[in-house]
């Protein structure tokens, strides 16, 4: 595993930010954990030695350049940012809300945006580091139920692709995180069948050897990345026949 010695993570407080941080204190990093639950927070950083709590709505642009600064006046500088605070909202055309869609857009895009505003110029001016944004498989196209999800990941992943020229001549590194479906409480409200569902301990190892090899793209699992990216490419028609047939929740009755 690389060794990098100051870690932030947002999205903290359980799931994948939780059993990340975990991991990477173990290895030996110092660990900077966000989430807006401060509670929560404290109990992650009491589980293990050298995770360090700094609570944070990341929607708030302000609140995240200063934590990133609290950060790095505690700890130092920070050599790796996984920006991995998310919120899934199942919405689709019969319940659709502005309201509940851009809510999700400020957590799961702006609240991304707002850590790469914080941390950009402080990795471009020491030439080092490594930001990862975590999205979704749900990014690579739009799918039913998920109105207000699927959108906010694709607008990260069509971030992380227009940034990662200009931040590689800075030889800083940008990593996009697509994972399919992980156990997790956001996974544990589903109502609907979830193909390749995935333990979150093995999902985080498949983050932690893709941000080592610094790799643009961390995709898993590999069958359900496989098919998505092919219904990517497919035409409209061909494209909304597959999402009614196969995507679509049956009506009961």
């Amino acid at each position: 595993m690389a060794r990098w010695s100051v870690v932030w993570i947002t999205g903290a407080s359980s799931g994948i930010g939780r059993v990340l941080a975990v991991q990477l204190a173990k290895a030996g990093a110092k660990v900077a954990i966000s989430a807006r639950s401060a509670d929560k927070l404290a109990e992650v950083a009491a589980s293990q030695a050298g995770i360090f709590a700094f609570p944070l709505d990341v929607g708030d642009a302000s609140a995240t350049e200063a934590t990133v600064a609290a950060i790095e006046a505690q700890l130092g500088p920070i050599d790796l940012a996984v920006l991995n605070a998310g919120t899934w909202d199942p919405m689709s055309a019969t319940d659709f809300s502005a309201a509940r869609a851009n809510a999700s857009m400020q957590v799961n895009y702006v609240g991304h945006a707002n850590g790469i505003e914080a941390l950009g110029p402080r990795f471009m001016a020491r030439k080092t580091g490594h930001i990862a944004l975590v999205s979704s498989v749900a990014g690579y196209r739009g799918m039913p139920q998920a109105a207000a999800y699927a959108p906010s990941k694709a607008a990260v992943i069509s971030l992380a692709e227009s940034l990662q020229p200009d931040f590689a001549r800075h030889n800083v590194t940008l990593s996009v995180i697509n994972p399919g479906f992980v156990a997790t409480p956001m996974t544990a409200v589903n109502q609907f069948p979830m193909p390749f569902l995935m333990p979150v301990d093995k999902a985080v190892d498949r983050i932690v050897v893709g941000l080592t090899k610094r790799k643009f793209e961390i995709a898993f699992p590999w069958p359900l990345v496989t098919m998505l990216k092919i219904m990517r490419v497919l035409p409209y028609p061909m494209y909304f026949w597959v999402a009614k047939t196969f995507l679509t929740p049956k009506r009961k009755g």
